[in-house]
């Protein structure tokens, strides 16, 4: 357990994910050094911007509707939706370097252009990002830190859900997906507490996947190992 933060002004926030895994191979230590810059969504992280000053959104986006995907794992979705959808703006955040590295790759393979990338805490990035500035938000198969006297590590507790809410805009969509029981019934309790309407009429609506869904291989892992995904579908009231 560290804190995610190191500059002497930034609030104390545990982080117990993990940064680092296996050594990076020379490619993807390139993509890091040759790409991330320039995909920054702008100057989130403490040690740039200690006052924390909102993002010009206008500015990097170019009034274009902006998503965002907490977590990306090997970045597989986040390039999906980018392609699938060229007129909106992605921003993924994630913390495990690996990660990012993956993702770097796919995006310079494929030449997407609308994504942007923070490799940190989400909750920095929530810091910064003004009231309302986000269309849809995706939370796809998150640590699920299954240990009872863990819950509170998950992302579906109010030190996340608050800011989420606050920068989502009224009506815009928070996906979440899941193999987890248990943080099932965790986000259906918690997200409605936050400002947020649970869109399905029937079990076939958390059963099947939304219409543009690709599988990750997160999901892959899960459905070899017997357990059935969840797709839960949320509206920021407002």
């Amino acid at each position: 357990m560290t804190g995610s933060n190191k500059h002497p002004d930034a609030p104390w926030r545990n982080f117990y994910g993990r940064i680092h895994g296996k050594t990076l191979n020379q490619a993807q230590k390139d993509y890091l050094q040759e790409d991330l810059d320039a995909l920054s969504p702008g100057a989130v992280g403490w040690d740039v911007n200690p006052d924390r000053q909102p993002l010009d959104m206008a500015a990097r986006f170019q009034g274009k509707p902006v998503w965002l995907e907490i977590g990306f794992g090997g970045g597989e979705h986040m390039v999906h939706m980018a392609g699938a959808n060229p007129d909106v703006e992605m921003i993924g955040c994630e913390p495990f370097m690996n990660g990012v590295a993956m993702l770097l790759g796919k995006i310079r393979r494929l030449g997407t252009q609308n994504v942007s990338v923070y490799p940190g805490d989400a909750r920095d990035l929530f810091d910064v990002l003004p009231d309302a500035s986000v269309a849809r938000a995706f939370l796809l198969y998150p640590d699920p830190w299954p240990k009872k006297r863990h819950h509170r590590r998950r992302f579906v507790t109010p030190e996340h859900l608050q800011p989420l809410a606050r920068v989502l805009q009224p009506g815009a969509i928070f996906r979440v997906a899941t193999d987890i029981p248990d943080y099932v019934r965790q986000t259906l309790t918690e997200v409605p507490r936050h400002g947020f309407e649970w869109l399905a009429e029937s079990a076939q609506d958390w059963r099947q996947p939304w219409g543009d869904w690709i599988s990750t291989r997160y999901e892959q892992k899960a459905l070899r190992e017997g357990r059935c995904p969840h797709y839960l579908t949320f509206r920021r009231l407002g």
